[in-house]
């Protein structure tokens, strides 16, 4: 299971992990709500009720191809009678069930594949769950958010390698120190600062002195799209040979042409809205 990420249901924290890449919701933190002391009763109670083992076993045919029905059959005949006694743990091994998952230790806990937390949540408080599925669903937009932020940022560093092979390719001379070399590069990095932002690193820094990190860290969804074609216009301008005040000048041209196209795109608006 990968690290938690907490979401806060009306003043308790709710751990979410990502199992084989589906979202487990901890049961345990859930049951709080209703019995912080008493937990995994909670949970063997609800895992032991018929309609929970009508549920389980119907969630686990349609998601798991190993899941043994066999067993599933005997525990759906028993359910119900005073003596069934059912824990996570069994139904796991006994079923080859894949959509509850139970670790013990510090960190540990029983989670379950996000149906069935809802179905247990449901079952422990509809208020709870009402608002357990709310917050979910603001922690996946606000997750989808960042994904597409980190894909643009990557996109946009991939780019800039492109745009340094050609830098380093035609236009420092191999003689050159470390230092004119480095200078070459943050010369070339500011005539696309340049033409996108309007000014140099140094002067984005000399305004923004408490910012952490740099001009581009700041660059919306918009300026980071343009500035990936920028790189690779830059990147050919270099290998056409053309002066560094001709490709700045076009450089600009170019930015500004493109900014305005993508403000005005209602595709691209819904897009950066993560909608």
């Amino acid at each position: 299971m990968s690290k938690s990420r907490k979401i806060e249901v009306l003043s308790r924290e709710v751990s979410v992990r990502t199992v084989e890449a589906a979202d487990y919701i901890c049961l345990t933190d859930i049951g709080r709500y209703k019995d912080a002391e008493r937990t995994d009763d909670l949970i063997r109670n609800w895992i032991r009720n018929r309609n929970t083992i009508e549920f389980l076993g119907i969630w686990e045919q349609i998601n798991n191809p190993d899941f043994n029905p066999v067993e599933f059959d005997g525990f759906r005949k028993q359910a119900g009678l005073n003596s069934f006694t059912m824990t996570p743990k069994q139904w796991i091994e006994r079923t080859g069930a894949i959509g509850i998952v139970s670790k013990a230790g510090r960190y540990g806990g029983t989670y379950a594949h996000k149906d069935i937390a809802f179905e247990f949540a449901s079952w422990i408080s509809v208020k709870f769950k009402l608002y357990l599925i709310k917050e979910f669903q603001r922690l996946k937009e606000t997750e989808q958010k960042r994904l597409g932020w980190d894909i643009k940022r990557n996109l946009a560093r991939i780019n800039y390698r492109i745009h340094t092979d050609a830098v380093k390719t035609n236009l420092i001379p191999p003689e050159l120190l470390p230092e004119e070399v480095n200078a070459v590069y943050a010369a070339e990095a500011d005539v696309l600062n340049m033409a996108l932002f309007g000014m140099t690193a140094k002067q984005w820094r000399t305004a923004n002195p408490r910012r952490k990190g740099n001009i581009r860290d700041f660059a919306n969804a918009a300026q980071l799209v343009c500035l990936v074609n920028l790189e690779n216009l830059n990147a050919l301008f270099i290998r056409e040979g053309l002066p560094q005040a001709e490709r700045l000048a076009r450089l600009n041209k170019t930015a500004i042409e493109q900014m305005q196209l993508l403000i005005r795109d209602q595709t691209f608006k819904r897009i950066e809205e993560g909608k």
